[in-house]
């Protein structure tokens, strides 16, 4: 095959970017719960045929990281055009059990062209816990619904959610996501009748190539060596310990999280697609964040962790605190591994604050920002929502007319972050109030310890969650009274530099 000139080959990747973004768009504005039309929490994506990531929206790294492998869970199936799959399975490319995958396979004419396929948190997932996101859980069954590569129509869709709480919110949710695949296919369609599918071949083989070189031109230019980097989770019955060593060899990068921690009888548990989706982010920033966002940026990186630890647990672990608190300290370390070789900043919160709340007939789900960390030449932003989140928070007019809610604090954190040359941003206070009975949980991070600093730069504070004045664990479930409050106090972020003397 030809290949594209650099022009024809930006206007190709311009276009594909186009119609991830379409896609998101359509999801946001076709779904009913808040979770994704207020918080954002989905992502959509656009694949080959032979299932590599191809091109995504801008969306969250926990979810595009890990899609792959969720394609490829169906790719070696006989597929038609105008089929459906749904799956969450987190040991079959999934996440947790909320996140829940579609994907449509796209045709021109009878060739197959490539997968649409879309992500998204689901307010509920079935189980014994509203929301899905139990503290306590220890096997996956204990989260919820676990549905494998499935061939799904309308009558799957709904019999899904009829095993799930308020099932035509979820159903609608689920319409949207197919929705949100159905403009993929359009899109993807339009470019193979527009262009030719020979020249969509080439020029998404080419993204792919093109991705590859930007990342070996980046790690080609760290001097070789290893950096090693060790951290721990906040257990219920004591931390837990992760460790990493990353190995640049010319343009190759391996991540070895070999003497991390067995897999737990708990929830922080992460499948290694979890894992893998936490490298790949940190290595893109570092490496070069303006690379097309494909798989191809990930082909010169090798991430191993042991067959039953924590970063590469066998089922049936639970896993619903992994996808979203340990991914955020994989991240942690990766890029304090990378600090031996390229300019890394200041720690971030590294937990992405999960509050559930549930009545009888209702379930919410959020994730709360914190502060971020400070780099060499800027201090680091506060009440941010980034990172292996990358969401939005829920805004108090859309959250106290939808819930049985009063938000009676959203605030700024001060002083939470991290002194420095460049202070460490701060985190957010958010305090709410049950206007009649609910329940809670709560799965955070960064309690016991603080986010790090970086290069003599100060720690920043650690988060607290607390019920009518009284602490409580940052895992934890609980049940709230009309007229109590749960007030949450999220971390900030490390400071960059010793502190100026004034």
């Amino acid at each position: 095959m030809t290949a594209l000139d650099p022009v024809a080959l930006q206007v190709m990747t311009g276009a594909l970017r186009a119609a991830c973004d379409e896609m998101g768009a359509v999801l946001i504005r076709s779904a009913h719960s808040p979770n994704i039309t207020e918080r954002h929490d989905c992502s959509t994506a656009l694949f080959d045929p032979a299932g590599e990531l191809v091109m995504q929206a801008e969306h969250i790294p926990v979810h595009l990281g890990s899609m792959p492998d969720a394609v490829a869970a169906i790719v070696d199936e006989d597929h038609t055009d105008g089929e459906l799959w749904i799956l969450n399975d987190p040991y079959r490319g999934g996440t947790h059990l909320p996140d829940i995958t579609l994907i449509s396979p796209v045709f021109h004419e009878k060739d197959l062209i490539g997968f649409a396929a879309s992500r998204a948190h689901h307010a509920d997932i079935g189980g014994p816990t509203p929301g899905g996101m139990p503290a306590l859980s220890v096997t996956l069954e204990e989260e919820g619904l676990v549905i494998p590569p499935t061939r799904a129509d309308d009558t799957t869709l709904r019999d899904l959610a009829n095993r799930m709480r308020n099932p035509e919110q979820r159903l609608a949710d689920l319409r949207a996501q197919r929705a949100a695949n159905l403009t993929g296919i359009q899109r993807l369609r339009g470019l193979a009748e527009r262009h030719g599918p020979e020249l969509l071949t080439t020029a998404t083989r080419e993204i792919l190539d093109y991705a590859e070189r930007r990342t070996r031109a980046a790690l080609s230019g760290m001097a070789d060596g290893e950096g090693t980097a060790e951290d721990v989770l906040e257990g219920r019955d004591g931390d837990i310990h992760l460790r990493v060593k990353a190995t640049v060899r010319g343009e190759h990068l391996e991540l070895d999280f070999a003497g991390s921690a067995e897999q737990v009888a708990g929830n922080l548990n992460c499948p290694l697609s979890v894992t893998k989706a936490a490298c790949f982010y940190a290595v893109r920033v570092v490496c070069d964040p303006d690379a097309p966002p494909s798989a191809g940026a990930w082909r010169p990186v090798t991430v191993t962790a042991p067959k039953g630890s924590l970063l590469n647990a066998n089922p049936p672990a639970a896993v619903v605190g992994g996808n979203v608190e340990t991914s955020s300290r994989v991240a942690d370390l990766v890029f304090a591994a990378l600090a031996s070789f390229a300019p890394v900043g200041a720690e971030g919160q590294g937990t992405m604050n999960n509050l559930t709340l549930s009545g009888e007939d209702w379930t919410y789900y959020e994730t709360i920002g914190g502060g971020q960390g400070a780099c060499r030449d800027a201090d680091g932003p506060a009440a941010e929502h980034v990172a292996m989140s990358n969401t939005l928070n829920t805004p108090i007019e859309a959250l106290e007319a939808e819930f049985p809610i009063l938000v009676r604090e959203l605030s700024v954190r001060r002083g939470s972050g991290g002194a420095g040359a460049h202070r460490g941003g701060d985190g957010i206070v958010r305090e709410l109030e049950a206007t009649e009975p609910m329940r809670y949980t709560l799965i955070g991070e960064r309690r016991r310890h603080s986010p790090h600093g970086r290069d003599g730069g100060e720690p920043g504070t650690p988060g607290r969650d607390l019920v009518n004045g009284d602490r409580v664990p940052a895992k934890t479930e609980g049940r709230l009274e009309k007229g109590d409050r749960l007030r949450i106090e999220t971390p900030g972020g490390g400071g960059y530099g010793p502190e100026r003397n004034s």
